[in-house]
């Protein structure tokens, strides 16, 4: 397949508009540095992001399928692009090119639905969701020996979306707690309406005879092509316009998580490790400049990543499961369970992440070391069907609760000298029992006691 030439001229194009966005978004960024510190403005927009922007926010390999370009090269390109903008603008940057990014998305994949469904290669998929015609049906059928899987699965997508720190440092900078939930509520419509127009291109992919179109066969499900299908739908059956406006979309779609997760990483690396942990007395400046240098950090090893895997869809999935093992249960003890620590949340997550890893990894080549029980090897690659992507979650939370309330006792009942709390949770355990400051009745001024407890017991 010649390289295309439009596609490609409509890529350069998108990718203009979203540097465009992010110079533009970077002098405001220099605009609300004059009324505010400079690192919140870059994290969390000086907290005065506008809920429509803010709605519209919290909703690589493409390339390779459409354009016919290699895919590091599109890896290169996506990675320089997003790192650059990013880089200029902060949150203003991501937050304003991801509204065009979906504007672009819903307008774009709403526009190849029609094409893909009318094609003549393709059957009616309402027939093909319980009928075998060209493929087996789409809708398929639970297996008995897959139902611990399935439900692990269904877990972590939907409880391991929750503690994002995307999410959370879009609700920060929101200007007030209603303009939070209003954008929280919104959002999750518009990810169910976003989800409609790929659930349909799944289907038509299913219901495809692809010996029909140029693609050929074996279908893409048999060439282990099925995180693809998305760009393979677009290029064999839609016309040739259409196929470039749903690159746009891909597109789009990829550097709205890429860039978000990029300003997620670098602020936490500045913000919570480097200013509260290793210099609490550094400068704005310093910060900021800590925080862009991790973006270049961040982006380059990102990029790493996307060479080592043949789909960022699987990348993707990874990255969710890591946060469903590690983060979810940091998350559940932060609300829900007191007195939980800074060493058990740190034990919990390097265990946590050793079990993640001990277990294998086919996108990334890793072998598993445990082999959970119904462990088996299919074409070449093993097969975890036991539950344990949330057997690896409760394992991190029962750690986090066992190694804080253990540290805790320990240092308290001073079997371990206090000289050894470097993450000083004695004074953290110390209750306040607050008085009102001021009696409106008598007019008298009252001041704030506060009740050590160990104090108390010696």
């Amino acid at each position: 397949m010649a390289l295309n030439i439009p596609g490609l001229v409509a890529t350069i194009v998108f990718y203009a508009i979203m540097l465009a966005t992010g110079i533009w978004a970077a002098w405001k960024t220099k605009k609300e540095e004059k009324n505010a510190n400079r690192s919140e403005v870059a994290m969390v927009g000086g907290r005065n992001m506008n809920i429509f922007v803010g709605l519209f926010t919290t909703t690589g390999a493409t390339m390779s399928v459409i354009l016919d370009i290699r895919g590091y090269l599109a890896i290169i390109i996506s990675a320089c692009t997003v790192i650059l903008y990013t880089l200029l603008g902060g949150l203003y940057s991501v937050a304003y090119t991801d509204v065009i990014q979906l504007v672009f998305m819903m307008v774009s994949l709403w526009t190849c639905v029609p094409f893909a469904l009318l094609n003549s290669a393709t059957e009616n998929i309402y027939y093909t969701a319980v009928n075998e015609f060209y493929q087996i049906p789409w809708i398929g059928k639970l297996e008995t020996e897959y139902l611990g899987r399935w439900l692990d699965e269904l877990l972590y997508v939907a409880l391991g979306s929750i503690p994002w720190q995307i999410y959370f440092q879009r609700v920060l900078a929101a200007s007030s707690t209603r303009q939070a939930r209003l954008t929280s509520y919104f959002a999750g419509f518009g990810c169910v309406f976003m989800v409609i127009p790929s659930v349909l291109i799944g289907a038509v992919a299913a219901s495809t005879d692809w010996n029909q179109t140029s693609y050929g066969l074996p279908t893409p499900n048999e060439r282990g092509e099925s995180s693809m299908i998305l760009p393979i739908v677009l290029q064999y059956l839609c016309p040739t316009y259409v196929s470039v406006a749903g690159l746009g979309a891909i597109a789009a779609a990829v550097m709205s998580s890429a860039d978000s997760a990029l300003l997620s990483a670098s602020s936490m690396l500045a913000h919570n490790i480097y200013r509260k942990i290793l210099r609490k007395k550094a400068t704005e400046k310093e910060v900021v400049c800590i925080m862009r240098v991790s973006m270049v950090v961040f982006g380059a090893a990102a990029a790493g990543l996307a060479f080592l895997s043949n789909s960022v869809y699987d990348l993707w999935f990874l990255s969710g499961e890591l946060v469903y093992a590690l983060l979810f249960p940091q998350l559940c003890c932060v609300l829900f369970i007191p007195n939980t620590n800074t060493y058990g949340s740190a034990a919990g997550f390097f265990f946590g992440f050793l079990l993640r890893l001990l277990a294998g990894e086919p996108s990334l080549k890793i072998p598993p070391v445990i082999h959970y029980p119904g462990c088996c090897l299919v074409d070449g690659v093993y097969v975890q069907l036991f539950p344990f992507k949330t057997f690896t979650m409760l394992l991190t939370l029962g750690t986090i609760v066992a190694v804080s309330y253990l540290v805790a006792f320990l240092f308290k009942r001073n079997i371990l000298p206090h000289g050894w709390d470097v993450c000083s949770v004695i004074k953290e355990s110390e209750a306040s029992v607050p008085l009102p400051e001021l009696d409106e009745q008598a007019g008298l001024q009252i001041n704030i006691v506060y009740i050590n407890p160990i104090e108390i017991h010696t």
